[in-house]
């Protein structure tokens, strides 16, 4: 998914995949990760997740649970077939089910139509990273 979105298979990549292992073990077993994968044969094509965040009352949603897409996927040779749009819709039930009033994801390139096509909006969301240019510019 991450290589496929232009991320270098570096030294980076593989941190990020050793400490994600651990937390989303740990989201499975609160409860407060669930994934979908496709499979076609043996071979796994697609999936998506839902983390449900714990998120203060909010004047867009009132109760403690806000739902967070990730791990959207589908392999090249699948894509095209409607399998984004029933993960989509299999997450946004289950969301439904458990609560959320808002869902949020950061979309690729490739994947925003496909989310603007089911009533996902562009929001304001702002991100400082903390590294060294982002240091330099606060005055």
């Amino acid at each position: 998914m991450f290589l496929d979105a232009g991320q270098p298979d570096d030294e980076r990549m593989a941190e990020m995949l050793q400490a994600f292992l651990p937390w989303v073990r740990g989201k499975l077993l609160e409860d407060r990760y669930i994934g979908w994968l496709a499979s076609e044969g043996s071979e796994i094509v697609g999936g998506a997740g839902l983390w449900l965040m714990e998120f203060p009352p909010h004047f867009l949603q009132i109760g403690p649970v806000r739902g967070y897409l990730l791990n959207f996927y589908t392999a090249p040779d699948f894509r095209g077939r409607g399998l984004a749009k029933v993960l989509l819709k299999k997450v946004v039930e289950e969301a439904r089910r458990r609560g959320c009033e808002v869902l949020t994801l950061h979309a690729s390139e490739s994947g925003r139509p496909i989310y603007e096509k089911n009533g996902f909006k562009q929001t304001n969301e702002m991100m400082l990273r903390f590294d060294d240019r982002a240091m330099d510019s606060i005055h």
